[in-house]
C-alpha cells in the first residue's frame, strides 16, 4: 500500500464531479434530441458520441487546443478570472473525465427515454400536465433504472479516464495524478506492487458501484413480480357497474372542420358532435385516430377549425391553437396508457384540478373507484390488475378530470370476447348518461352499431357518410361505404326499365323498389338478407351452385355461383349466410338450389 493516497482522493473528486455534471447535462441532451426534428441530427448525435470512439489522447489533444492559453475557452477564461486557467489543474482531470464519460450517460438515458410509451405522455397532456410536468412526473420517474445505470457507467468510465487526463491536466502528483496515472507511471518505475494496489481499487469501486445497480434493478423485478402472484392469487371478478358518470354539461357540442396534410396522404373531414355518442368507422389508415389527435392537441391539423362549446380549439386563419393540457378532453387509448409507476388512486388523481386539499382529491378518487366498481383497489398498480379493471381506471382517470368531450380510441381491441362484451355494455351505459360530446373510434361495424347511435364513416382520409347508424346501413352512400359496413355482395348495375336493373356481374336481371339513382354504378345485397330454397316461381329467384363454403361457430357462409355450376373456388357471384339449422336441412337437398333476392333489401348505389 503506498504511502500517498492522493490519487485516490483526486480520483474520487473528479469522478464525482464529472458524473454529477454528466447526469444533468446527458440527461438535457437527450432530453432535447427526443424531440429534435431539425436538419443536422445525425452530425449533432455524431457530435455527442464523439468522445466514445476517438482515442483518449485525440480527445486531450482537442481539450487542450480549446482550454489552453491560446484556445477560445482558454482566452475567455484568462480575461475573465485575471489568469485563471483550468490547464495542468484538477479542473482539467475533471472536465477531460466530464467529456470522456458524457457519451455513456446520453446514449443510456436517451434510450431509457425512448422506450417510454408515447401514449402515456399523449394521456398526461390530455389530462392538462404541463410539459414540464410529464417530465418530472412521468419520462423521470419511468426512466430511472436506466438513467441509473447510464449514471453509474459513466462514474466508471470517469473514474478510469488516462489519456484525456493526462494530455489536459498531467500527471502533478498531490494535484492531477489520478489512480489511472498512478499505475502508468508506477509501473514505467518498476513498482508493480503499487500498480496492482491501484488497478485493485479502481476494479473494486467500478465494480462496486455496477453491482450495487445491478441489486437494485433486480430486488426491484422480484418486488414487482411477487406483488403480481399475490394478485393473481387474491384477485375476485368485479360485477358489472351501470352507476351514473356524471360530467360537465355541454351547450354547442364539438364542431370539427380541419385538414391535414401528409406526404400521399390528406385528411379532411367536417362533422359536429353533441351529447349522443358519434363513432368513427373505417378501416386501417382511413384516418379515425388522427382526427382523435388533431382533437387532443397532439397534433396540429393543417387548416380549419375545431370549436368546444364556444371555445376555439384551433383556428388556422387565426393563429388559435389551445394546446392539449387545457382544452378539457379526455382520451381513451388503446392499451388505456396507465402510468406503470403510479398506483390506481394516484392515475385518477393525476388529472384532478391543481391546488386541491388531500382530502378533496381523496373524496374525489374514491368517487371514481365507486363509480367504476373498483373501491379498494387504490392502492394497486396497473400490473396488478387484469385488462377490464386497467381499461375502467383509464376511463375513471379521464373523466376526473371533468372533460368537455371524450375520446375512445377503440378502447375494446385489446380484450378477449367475453371480457369485450362485458365492458362494452358497460361502456354504452356510462356514455348514455355522459353529458358531453364522446367519439369512439372503431374498424368493427357490429361494434360501432351497437354503441353508436351516430356513424362518421371514412374512407382514405374522407368523410364519406354522416348520418344516423340506421340511415347508413340500411342506405350506404357509395360502394366503400357499404363495404365498411360489412355488405360483402356487389354487382355493377344498368338501369333497364324504371324498376328494373341488370346485375351485370350476377348476370341476371332484378326487379327493384327505391328509386333508380343517376347515375347508377352498382347494386349490393347484405349476405344475411338472401334466401336459399326460396319458391323457384317468386320474383328476383334464381337457381344457384355450391362453391364452398365457410364455417363460423354459429353461422355458414355459402358461396353461390348462379344459373351454371361453378368451374373453381373462386367462380362464385353471392355470398350467403344461414344458421347452422338451416344449413343441416340445406345441405342434403340436390342441386340446383334456389336464391331469392328481396327487392326490398337491395342496395342501390351512385358511383
Amino acid at each position: 500500500m503506498p504511502q500517498d493516497l492522493s490519487p485516490l482522493w483526486i480520483s474520487l473528486k473528479t469522478s464525482l464531479l464529472a458524473t454529477i455534471i454528466t447526469f444533468f447535462a446527458g440527461i438535457a441532451a437527450a432530453y432535447w434530441m427526443l424531440n429534435y426534428r431539425g436538419k443536422g441530427k445525425s452530425f449533432i448525435e455524431g457530435i455527442f458520441v464523439s468522445p466514445l470512439i476517438l482515442p483518449p489522447t485525440v480527445v486531450g489533444f482537442l481539450l487542450l487546443m480549446f482550454f489552453g492559453k491560446f484556445g477560445l475557452a482558454g482566452q475567455f477564461l484568462d480575461r475573465t478570472f485575471g489568469g485563471f486557467s483550468i490547464v495542468f489543474n484538477w479542473y482539467g482531470a475533471a472536465i477531460a473525465a466530464t467529456v470522456v464519460s458524457f457519451p455513456l450517460m446520453y446514449r443510456t438515458a436517451l434510450g431509457a427515454l425512448e422506450q417510454i410509451d408515447e401514449n402515456l405522455l399523449l394521456v398526461a397532456k390530455t389530462l392538462g400536465a404541463s410539459q414540464m410536468s410529464v417530465f418530472w412526473r412521468i419520462m423521470i420517474p419511468l426512466s430511472l433504472p436506466g438513467i441509473l445505470a447510464g449514471t453509474t457507467l459513466a462514474f466508471a468510465r470517469a473514474l478510469g479516464e488516462f489519456g484525456a487526463t493526462l494530455m489536459l491536466a498531467g500527471n502533478i502528483p498531490g494535484q492531477t495524478q489520478t489512480m489511472p496515472l498512478a499505475i502508468y507511471f508506477a509501473v514505467e518505475g518498476g513498482a508493480n506492487n503499487e500498480a496492482w494496489f491501484w488497478s485493485l481499487v479502481i476494479m473494486s469501486t467500478s465494480l462496486s458501484g455496477i453491482i450495487a445497480v445491478n441489486i437494485w434493478q433486480q430486488s426491484r423485478e422480484t418486488r414487482t413480480r411477487r406483488r403480481r402472484v399475490q394478485v393473481d392469487k387474491g384477485r375476485k371478478n368485479t360485477n358489472s357497474s351501470r352507476d351514473r358518470i356524471n360530467s360537465v354539461s355541454t351547450d354547442s357540442g364539438l364542431f370539427v372542420d380541419i385538414e391535414k396534410n401528409f406526404p400521399g396522404f390528406d385528411l379532411k373531414v367536417a362533422f359536429t358532435a353533441s351529447e349522443e355518442v358519434l363513432g368513427l368507422l373505417g378501416g386501417s389508415g382511413a384516418g379515425k385516430s388522427m382526427i382523435l389527435r388533431c382533437l387532443a392537441g397532439i397534433e396540429t391539423p393543417s387548416s380549419g377549425k375545431i370549436v368546444l362549446n364556444g371555445r376555439v380549439l384551433f383556428d388556422s386563419t387565426k393563429k388559435i391553437n389551445i394546446p392539449s393540457r387545457s382544452r378539457r378532453i379526455g382520451f381513451l387509448v388503446q392499451n388505456y396508457a396507465l402510468f406503470p409507476h403510479m398506483t390506481v388512486a394516484q392515475n385518477i388523481a393525476f388529472g384532478l384540478p391543481k391546488g386541491l386539499s388531500k382530502m378533496a382529491i381523496k373524496q374525489q378518487v374514491e368517487t371514481q373507484l365507486l363509480t367504476v366498481q373498483l373501491e379498494g383497489l387504490g392502492d394497486r398498480y396497473p400490473h396488478q390488475l387484469s385488462g377490464g379493471q386497467q381499461q375502467r381506471v383509464a376511463l375513471a382517470r379521464a373523466l376526473a378530470s371533468q372533460p368537455e368531450a371524450l375520446l375512445l380510441d377503440e378502447p375494446f381491441s385489446a380484450l378477449d370476447t367475453y371480457l369485450r362484451s362485458q365492458l362494452e355494455q358497460e361502456m354504452i351505459d356510462r356514455l348514455a348518461n355522459y353529458n358531453g360530446a364522446a367519439l369512439f373510434v372503431t374498424h368493427n361495424m357490429e361494434e360501432a352499431y351497437r354503441v353508436c347511435p351516430n356513424l362518421l364513416v371514412l374512407d382514405k382520409g374522407s368523410s364519406v357518410q354522416y348520418a344516423s347508424k340506421h340511415d347508413i346501413f340500411e342506405h350506404p352512400a357509395t360502394v366503400s361505404v357499404a363495404k365498411i359496413t360489412g355488405c360483402k355482395n356487389f354487382s355493377q348495375a344498368i338501369m333497364t326499365e324504371p324498376q328494373q336493373v341488370e346485375a351485370v356481374d350476377w348476370g341476371c336481371t332484378l326487379q327493384v323498389i327505391e328509386p333508380i339513382p343517376n347515375p347508377l354504378s352498382h347494386i349490393a345485397i347484405r349476405a344475411h338478407h338472401i334466401s336459399v330454397g326460396a319458391n323457384r316461381f317468386s320474383e328476383n329467384t334464381f337457381p344457384c351452385y355450391l362453391v364452398r363454403t365457410s364455417e363460423t361457430p354459429h353461422r355458414m357462409t355459402l358461396f353461390l355461383k348462379l344459373n351454371s355450376p361453378s368451374h373453381n373456388a373462386n367462380d362464385y357471384h353471392l355470398q350467403v349466410e344461414v344458421l347452422k339449422e338451416k344449413w343441416a336441412t340445406l345441405k342434403d337437398e340436390p342441386l340446383p338450389w334456389y336464391v331469392h333476392l328481396d327487392p326490398l333489401r337491395l342496395i342501390l348505389l351512385e358511383d
